[in-house]
């Protein structure tokens, strides 16, 4: 069983739901409260054993790839002015991971995106990882998701259970045994969803994925979906869900954007007890 060592994060979507500052400002790069929400799911990798990242970007992404390079005038700005605190943070940035960068030049969906991945991934197993789900947990998920594959040696998609009144909004998975994934219904009605767990943004999967991802046709949106293409791989290779235990955010529409900041904030001993004072008069 091959060790998974490589990430793939796709983080090329133009995120209209946060227009205007999307406009120059990626979605992934917003910040929950002073650091970027893609550093979060960064450090999950790492803290995962994950040794390199490909991002997939757009070229109106320049930005993700500036913040994870060394940034040599800031450095030296720092360390002239004696902000070591400052610049140790600043230089622990770029040294996370070995980080990598491939442009989707369009946007013809997740399945497409990570397509461009084949090279970096070779013959190894890999995480994806969207950039705009945040999961808060004191085992990082990626870890969880990276225990249940060498369980198994299998497929793996991070699960949670959702409201099921909310399911239409998620990919639910249907189980054969135990966790032993059958199949994955893209956001069903409530009537035909076969459980209320839905796949939330992590993912291990092995090369042959990418054999799937070459044959797709388009899908949903008129785009290659990277589902379509773990649905036609579970005809030849298992799937396990791995439970997770965590809060997930949706970092991709406003509310849930919103709640990551308060509940990270709630946690920072230098803001929480102003914070609390605040709710409590607003509320």
């Amino acid at each position: 069983m091959k060790k998974v060592r490589k990430a793939v994060i796709p983080v090329g979507g133009i995120g209209t739901r946060f227009l205007p500052v999307t406009k120059s400002v990626p979605k992934e790069m917003l910040p929950i409260i002073d650091k970027p929400t893609l550093q979060y799911i960064v450090e999950e990798c790492v803290a995962s054993g994950i040794e390199e990242i490909l991002f997939i970007t757009s070229p109106y992404k320049r930005n993700i790839e500036d913040y994870f390079d060394q940034s040599f005038e800031l450095e030296t700005r720092l360390k002239e002015k004696n902000k070591l605190k400052e610049l140790e943070m600043v230089q622990n940035i770029s040294k996370m991971c070995r980080a990598y960068y491939i442009r989707q030049g369009e946007p013809l969906g997740s399945g497409h995106a990570i397509k461009l991945a084949r090279s970096f991934v070779g013959d190894e197993p890999f995480a994806v990882l969207y950039g705009d789900d945040l999961i808060k947990s004191q085992t990082p998920v990626l870890k969880q998701l990276i225990d249940v594959y060498q369980q198994y040696d299998c497929n793996v998609i991070g699960v949670q259970e959702v409201d099921r009144n909310l399911v239409y909004k998620y990919g639910i998975i249907e189980f054969e045994q135990g966790d032993k994934i059958k199949r994955i219904i893209e956001k069903p009605s409530v009537e035909e969803a076969p459980s209320n767990f839905a796949g939330l943004g992590r993912y291990i999967v092995k090369p042959e994925i990418f054999d799937e991802l070459e044959k797709l046709s388009r899908g949903k949106g008129n785009e290659y979906q990277f589902t379509d293409g773990m649905l036609s791989l579970m005809n030849k290779q298992d799937f396990y869900a791995c439970k997770f235990k965590g809060t997930y955010y949706d970092i991709g529409n406003q509310l849930g954007y919103l709640k990551a900041n308060i509940s990270y904030a709630l946690e920072r001993d230098d803001i929480k007890e102003e914070l609390k004072k605040f709710l409590k008069e607003i509320i």
